[in-house]
């Protein structure tokens, strides 16, 4: 007997029907329903032609999402939800599993339980490697299933320094070695090909140097200053 369609079946695969509009987000989000054969699913849709332009980054945000998930899995570290590049609706754009979670929880109800704490420095350490200049509380999202995803990675892999982030909390402390192994080993066998083609040649540096250097220093960065801090902090 077959097995029934995976979520990757169903997000690169299947019919994509608009539910409606996600609130609270500065681009074009839409959540979908995906069906295929007898099985279904929710997604997260953002089509380029919904992507406000951007003086420091270049149309075509939504592959930044799609570049944030491999990231995740070539680190090995499963954060972003499955992300997919689809022709929509609206067109071109990042198909997203969508995660059923207490959306009353963030980063800052999520920091003060100690549980939660090495996930959370596994983004923290992300944000790191990816640049991530917008990392809002709420893009740390409790599933369901009990673990922490993180979410809306449009903004990051800049060559140029643009970290902004809410989490600070580990500032000074030694980066756990578990995690620096995970970067000493995707330095080594470098941007898996997806990733690769995802990025320009600048970015791709850009991000070894940044795990270079996480490797040298062995610890969190602290903050530098009131830039540091995304707005809205949620």
């Amino acid at each position: 007997m077959s097995a029934g369609p995976t979520a990757l079946d169903l997000l690169t695969r299947g019919s994509i029907t608009v539910k409606g509009r996600m609130p609270w987000s500065s681009n074009a989000t839409f959540l979908v329903e995906l069906i295929l054969e007898d099985a279904s699913a929710l997604g997260v849709y953002k089509p380029m032609r919904g992507e406000r332009p951007l003086w420091d980054f270049p149309p075509g945000l939504f592959r930044r999402e799609i570049a944030a998930y491999h990231l995740s899995e070539a680190l090995g570290w499963g954060l972003v939800p499955l992300t997919v590049e689809r022709d929509g609706p609206f067109g071109e754009g990042s198909l997203q599993r969508f995660v059923p979670a207490d959306f009353e929880q963030h980063y800052f109800t999520l920091i003060e339980r100690a549980e939660h704490h090495d996930r959370l420095r596994q983004i923290c350490a992300f944000d790191l490697l990816a640049n991530n200049a917008d990392r809002k509380s709420g893009h740390c999202l409790l599933g369901q299933d009990g673990v922490i995803h993180a979410i809306d990675n449009a903004l990051c892999f800049s060559a140029e320094p643009k970290l902004r982030t809410v989490i600070w909390e580990f500032g000074g402390q030694p980066m756990p070695a578990d995690l620096l192994e995970d970067v000493t080993r995707f330095l080594a066998a470098g941007p898996p090909e997806r990733l690769a083609a995802l990025l320009a040649p600048a970015e791709q540096e850009a991000l070894l140097a940044r795990g270079q250097a996480l490797g040298a220093e062995g610890r969190f960065p602290t903050q530098s200053g009131g830039r540091d801090y995304p707005w809205p902090l949620v």
